[in-house]
């Protein structure tokens, strides 16, 4: 199933959760949140002969194919591990039990801080529990509220988890999209493949023009014969690699899915 959400009018994690739900948590999803480059305003999605916010599309596909998924970031961690003290869903209220958006700031410094949310897709941060590093989603902050000193994040960031801030590494991204596209790869035996791509604004804003080299560097490992197609995005979903009957909402990375028909026998 292939989803394609709203951005900003939802919590990416409560959505996933929702449709598995429904269809089973044997169905992969893939998809992504609609961005609106660092603007943070209004999201539109495509459905039924009408673009409006607030919309949802699910694409489902069935038959006899080869699908393979791959979801790497690239970003660099940097700073102490810290403790979520207090968030309710995607809300994070403390870190440390010190304030998270002062905290956040702090890292910040003056200058990107006056450009809160949109410069916050420039720092993320990364959050798992305790001891399972393994199972560490990226998560981007979508708004925030300065009387009550909280962030809203695309995804949730519960009670308990290590939070780490992130940064940007143009190589290391770079690098990333070509890794992600090794890991999606499936062996076509020279037949068309295609390849939706998804892409978080914030990996936008940070390569710039260099961002071509995020293209082509998922080009070098898919080949010639598979179509790329995809956007930026304010979130990705795609199953967790190496957790069976997985999928989660990430932010940051370069979310690769590739599908292809069998050959027939």
């Amino acid at each position: 199933m292939i989803v394609i959400s709203d951005g900003l009018k939802v919590n990416g994690s409560e959505l996933v959760k929702g449709i598995q739900s429904g269809l089973g948590k044997a169905v992969p999803l893939s998809g992504g949140l609609a961005g609106d480059r660092d603007r943070f305003t209004e999201t539109y999605v495509y459905a039924n002969g009408n673009a409006k916010s607030g919309q949802l599309a699910l694409i489902g596909l069935y038959g006899d194919l080869d699908i393979g998924h791959g979801s790497v970031g690239g970003w660099d961690e940097f700073g102490p591990v810290r403790t979520i003290s207090a968030s309710n869903g995607n809300v994070l209220e403390k870190i440390d039990d010190e304030s998270a958006l002062d905290l956040y700031k702090k890292y910040l410094g003056d200058e990107h801080s006056q450009k809160l949310p949109g410069s916050a897709l420039l720092f993320p941060i990364l959050v798992y529990p305790e001891g399972k590093k393994d199972e560490a989603l990226v998560r981007t902050v979508l708004a925030v509220d300065e009387d009550k000193k909280t962030m809203t994040f695309a995804g949730d960031v519960p009670t308990g988890y290590c939070a780490q801030l992130m940064r940007a590494n143009f190589d290391h991204i770079i690098d990333a999209a070509g890794e992600a596209a090794g890991i999606a790869k499936v062996d076509t035996g020279g037949r068309a493949s295609f390849a939706l791509l998804i892409s978080c604004v914030g990996r936008k804003m940070i390569l710039g023009q260099r961002t071509a080299d995020e293209i082509e560097s998922v080009q070098e490992k898919l080949g010639e014969n598979t179509h790329q197609l995809g956007f930026y995005s304010y979130g990705e979903i795609s199953p967790i690699v190496n957790i069976k009957d997985s999928c989660a909402l990430h932010n940051q990375t370069m979310t690769i899915t590739v599908i292809s028909e069998k050959k027939a026998s």
